[in-house]
C-alpha cells in the first residue's frame, strides 16, 4: 500500500514507493506504483520505475554473437597478460642487473623452454617461457602485437573462449619446439602467443567483420620478420599459429544446437593431442 499523504496534498497524488516524503501522481507502467520522477526512467512505452528497470536487466536475455559470446567486453586477460610479461622482465633485469642481460640469469634458465630440463619433469616450462623474454626489444614488440590483437580478439570472443585460444596457442608453440627443435637450446618469449591470435584473426576476421585487406598485410609482415630477424623461432610460431587457428575454427564451425558444449571438446581436444605428443617425445629423448 502507499504511504498516506497529508491533508490538503493533490486529489489523487500519494507518496513514492521509495521517498515516502514525496508526493507524486505519476506512476510506473510496468507495476503501476507511485514513483517520483527521480526514479522513473524512459521506456519504450511510458516510464518505468527504476527497480522495474533493473529487474528487466537481470530477466533479459542479452545478445550474442557468431561465437556464442556475449559481445562488449573488456580486454581484462589481454591487460593481465602483458602485466605478467612486464612483470617478469622486471624481475629478470633485477637479478641481471642490467636489462640487456637478462638471457643470462639463473631465473631466465628456470622459466624458458628447455626440453631436456623438460624431460626431468620441469613442466612448467611449457608456460613459462612465453612470459620470458630475451631484451626488452623482444618484449616491447611482443607486447605490441598482444595488445592490439587481444583488443580485438577478447571482446569478441569473451573472456573463456580467449582464454583458451590465448592458452592453446602457448602450449602449441611450447609442443613445435619439444617436437621439432633442438634439444639444447632454450626458446622464451610470447611470439608463439601472439601468432596464435593472428591465427584467430584470419579465421574469424569475415564473421567480425574485418577488412582482409587491412589484417593480411599485418600477418604478411610478421612472416617476413620473422625469416630476417636473427634468434627467432620459426617452429614455434607455425606450432603457435596452428593452434590458435585450428581452436578458433572449431569455435566458429562449431553447431548452433549444443555450441558450448561442441567448443568445450574442441578444448579438450587440444589439450589431450599437446600431452600425447609431447609425451611420445618425451619418450624418444630419454
Amino acid at each position: 500500500m502507499s504511504t498516506p499523504v497529508a491533508p490538503g496534498d493533490p486529489v489523487g497524488a500519494v507518496a513514492c514507493v521509495r521517498h515516502p516524503g514525496r508526493v507524486t501522481g505519476l506512476r510506473c507502467t510496468r507495476c503501476d506504483r507511485p514513483a517520483c520522477p527521480e526514479c522513473l526512467r524512459e521506456a519504450s512505452v511510458g516510464y518505468q520505475c527504476v527497480d522495474c528497470v533493473n529487474e528487466g536487466k537481470r530477466t533479459v536475455r542479452r545478445a550474442r554473437n557468431f561465437l556464442g559470446a556475449e559481445d562488449g567486453g573488456r580486454p581484462v586477460v589481454t591487460a593481465v597478460l602483458i602485466g605478467l610479461n612486464v612483470l617478469v622482465f622486471v624481475l629478470l633485469a633485477v637479478q641481471a642487473g642490467n636489462p640487456l642481460g637478462v638471457d643470462r640469469t639463473p631465473l631466465f634458465g628456470d622459466l624458458g623452454l628447455w626440453p631436456w630440463a623438460v624431460v626431468d619433469g620441469e613442466w612448467w616450462r611449457f608456460a613459462t617461457n612465453a612470459f620470458t623474454h630475451v631484451g626488452f626489444l623482444h618484449l616491447a614488440l611482443n607486447m605490441l602485437w598482444l595488445a592490439i590483437l587481444g583488443w580485438l580478439l577478447e571482446p569478441a570472443f569473451g573472456t573463456a573462449r580467449f582464454v583458451a585460444v590465448s592458452v592453446l596457442s602457448i602450449l602449441g608453440c611450447g609442443a613445435a619446439v619439444f617436437l621439432f627443435g633442438n634439444p639444447g637450446s632454450i626458446g622464451a618469449g610470447a611470439s608463439g602467443l601472439v601468432y596464435g591470435l593472428m591465427g584467430a584473426v584470419l579465421v574469424a576476421m569475415r564473421p567480425m567483420g574485418f577488412n582482409p585487406g587491412v589484417v593480411l598485410p599485418v600477418f604478411v609482415l610478421n612472416v617476413v620478420s620473422s625469416f630476417t630477424l636473427p634468434g627467432v623461432s620459426l617452429i614455434g610460431h607455425a606450432g603457435g599459429f596452428a593452434a590458435g587457428a585450428l581452436v578458433t575454427l572449431g569455435f566458429v564451425y562449431a553447431p548452433r544446437e549444443k555450441r558450448e558444449w561442441y567448443q568445450a571438446a574442441v578444448v579438450a581436444a587440444g589439450v589431450v593431442l599437446f600431452v600425447v605428443l609431447v609425451a611420445v617425445r618425451a619418450g624418444q629423448l630419454t
